[in-house]
């Protein structure tokens, strides 16, 4: 696959996985689902916007370039035909080197949370966090020990897993956006490669 097609296609990849980044992040100011009243209530980690900031704001721009590669044409600057080209698909290594940080920011603050465990109303009717170095991933009568919100343990520990997920897919595909733009910076792209079945290398 060409380099532009490849980013293209890692563009169109982005977007969605955004979207339900932004979105998982939205729903964790309402854990279980319900609206509360004090946001002090709330786990520590939601107010850090890992899938807002991370995984969505961070990714919407290089996920934006990469889609605009397949159309940008093999227009030059200062006379010179390769440079375009060249100059977009290493612009495109840049922006995917942040998109890179913000959803591996995303992903250790999802790690961080699932191992934490979720604020709730504790027995002493205090507010905090009631389990230790993740032990209730591995026994869920632990559960127990969180009164309120109801059912904000596995709602937490559903979307932050999800955050993670798509942090971690996310960073994979800048990964290979960065090694495709540095091909792309040094070979061009399909109409003006050779190795890419074009007349020629620019």
């Amino acid at each position: 696959m060409c380099t532009g097609g490849c980013a293209k296609c890692l563009g169109g990849t982005l977007i969605p996985l955004a979207l339900f980044g932004f979105l998982a992040n939205i729903l964790l100011f309402f854990p279980g689902g319900n609206v509360i009243d004090n946001k002090d209530h709330l786990s520590d980690e939601v107010w850090f916007f890992g899938g807002i900031l991370g995984s969505g704001v961070l990714m919407i721009f290089p996920a934006l370039v990469f889609l605009g590669l397949k159309s940008n044409d093999c227009c030059g600057c200062c006379g010179n035909e390769s440079c375009g080209k060249r100059f977009a698909m290493f612009t495109s290594t840049i922006f995917a080197v942040i998109g890179f940080l913000g959803a591996g920011y995303s992903f250790v603050i999802s790690a961080i949370s699932i191992n934490k465990g979720p604020k709730c109303l504790m027995g002493n009717n205090t507010w905090g966090y009631p389990f230790h170095e993740g032990d209730y991933l591995k026994d869920e009568s632990l559960y127990r020990h969180c009164l309120e919100p109801v059912n904000v343990v596995p709602w937490n520990l559903t979307l932050f897993s999800i955050l993670l997920v798509i942090g971690g897919i996310q960073m994979l595909l800048c990964v290979i956006q960065i090694v495709n733009g540095l091909l792309g910076t040094l070979c061009g792209d399909c109409q003006c490669c050779g190795c890419c079945g074009g007349d020629g290398p620019v």
